[in-house]
């Protein structure tokens, strides 16, 4: 186009100064200059539509580019030119050239490409420009949101079932956590930009007894006896029953008793000579949310009153519950008091409902809380600690995983800033069973629905996006009705679909945009 531009005007410039010359030779130089602005046009027509389709493929090749983590220079040239290659096929009549794809990667969150083209003239040939030559060039540049990412994922005790392909679901779930987080870490642009929690969950959730010293721990219902528990004055080593005053499927009890204070201890049914009275675990039979939860103590038998009769000694006692240490304590925690169990409120000792309850439980899972890190390789490790037990609440789990992206106790997020986006991630299952107030651990509650259904509503004002998937065959409106929108729910009937449900959700979360 420059040489066009210079022939022009210095042939008008030598046309004027002229001083002499046919009408012939004015028409043939006037016709000659009208020919050679034709063919410019024409040929820079030709030239801008190869120019355009040449941009189009660039950007589809810019933007496989930038999808693509943990790949060096030269694997995202090669994959760049075949994504070019792709979207640019030669068309029949088609002429001019391009040369490769060049990849340049200025930083980690940038990346330019560029290719060039040159395409033979027709009518500028005859004014010496042969070809005419062009370059695109255009930039990827990685969004700067950072993410923040809970991972709230269902060890309860139906994940050790297999479906029909003989695929455990915690095995699949394991190896669908894993490829997540591969995605994760691949689109951090820089170290922390992407952080993990992970928050395994059943009944309750476990941090484990290191920080069995804080202050935002409740033990009051730790310390407590259980419900209608008293035993009457003639219970004792030698009262008028020195059997266990309670019995598992006798109202309004649900427990017997255990031969010590310690958890797990086996059962007897008889009052030890020392005369501690010590419930067993609760089966929820009575006590509805109460399944599987450990009374931590026993009543002791003092004050002892005997008389002796026909020779036969008798005591009436006074009972006192002393509860156990709290070393005894396994770390685990059920729901905060209503209504902060459906929400992420920084925990503060002067106001005791809003503390976390420290329990015994047998449907605790057996691994810890992670909260947010980029330990790759901890994380990963978490995963494979993953083992099956309890029953389901799905509640106590998304609150955890929310209370992992707040700052503060317990789990002390890092700051707040505008380029965070919160994301929480819920894998269950199965329906909500039992909570601390509600089911019986093997059917479905509606009552843990409902607290459920008001903790997703909070965390979503909260501006935390929500995933949630369904690993079983029907579906749940609880988990459906969780998600941020209907896209965000995944309902799977196999364990093995759980890694292309986890495949679909890292790859929105690796957010890219294109910029020219």
């Amino acid at each position: 186009m420059r040489k066009i531009q210079e022939f022009i005007p210095n042939f008008a410039k030598q046309f004027l100064s002229a001083k002499g010359g046919s009408t012939a030779i004015i028409f043939a130089l006037s016709a000659t200059t009208l020919l050679t602005a034709a063919g410019a046009g024409l040929d820079l027509a030709r030239a801008m539509m190869v120019k355009s389709r040449l941009a189009g493929a660039l950007d589809a090749a810019a933007l496989a580019v930038g999808t693509t983590n943990g790949f060096d220079d030269k694997q995202l040239e090669t994959l760049a030119n075949k994504f070019f290659d792709a979207n640019f096929p030669q068309t029949e009549g088609e002429v001019g050239t391009h040369g490769s794809v060049k990849v340049n990667r200025e930083d980690p969150q940038h990346i330019k490409l560029e290719v060039s083209g040159s395409m033979p003239t027709s009518l500028l040939q005859i004014i010496g420009v042969k070809n005419l030559d062009f370059t695109v060039t255009n930039e990827v540049t990685r969004a700067v949101t950072k993410l923040r990412v809970a991972l709230v994922l269902d060890n309860t005790g139906s994940m050790s079932q297999t479906d029909n392909t003989g695929t455990s679901k915690i095995s699949a779930l394991k190896t669908a956590t894993h490829q997540l987080l591969t995605q994760l870490k691949s689109a951090a642009v820089n170290a922390g930009d992407v952080q993990v929690a992970i928050v395994p969950f059943s009944l309750d959730v476990k941090l484990g007894t290191a920080v069995a010293d804080k202050d935002w721990i409740s033990w009051k219902d730790f310390d407590s006896g259980p419900p209608n528990s008293m035993p009457s004055k003639d219970y004792g080593p030698q009262g008028k029953y020195t059997a266990c005053p309670y019995a598992a499927n006798t109202s309004p009890y649900g427990y017997g008793c255990k031969s010590g204070p310690a958890n797990n201890a086996s059962a007897t049914t008889n009052i030890p000579a020392n005369g501690n009275i010590c419930p067993g675990m609760d089966g929820g039979k009575y006590n509805t949310g109460r399944g599987g939860h450990f009374y931590n103590g026993c009543y002791t038998s003092e004050n002892a009153v005997c008389t002796k009769k026909n020779g036969i000694t008798t005591c009436t006692y006074t009972h006192k519950w002393v509860a156990n240490a709290h070393s005894t304590w396994t770390g685990c925690f059920m729901d905060r008091e209503q209504n902060y169990d459906t929400n992420s409120n920084t925990p503060w000792a002067g106001t005791p409902a809003t503390l976390f309850p420290a329990e015994n439980n047998e449907y605790c899972p057996p691994v810890t809380v992670t909260g947010l890190g980029y330990d790759w390789s901890s994380l990963n490790t978490k995963v494979d600690q993953m083992t099956p037990n309890g029953s389901t609440n799905q509640t106590i789990g998304l609150v955890w995983g929310w209370q992992a992206l707040t700052t503060g106790n317990p789990l002390n997020a890092p700051a707040q800033d505008p380029t965070i986006q919160n994301v929480i991630v819920l894998l269950s299952d199965g329906m909500n069973t039992q909570d601390r107030w509600y089911g019986d651990g093997s059917n479905t509650s509606s009552s843990v629905d409902n607290r459920m259904a008001i903790a997703c509503a909070n965390a979503k004002q909260a501006q935390v996006k929500i995933y949630t998937v369904l690993v079983m065959s029907g579906n749940s409106s609880t988990l459906q009705g969780c998600a941020t929108d209907p896209q965000k729910y995944f309902s799977l009937n196999t364990a093995g679909a759980m890694v292309t449900a986890f495949n679909t959700i890292g790859t929105e979360l690796a957010n890219l945009h294109l910029s020219h």
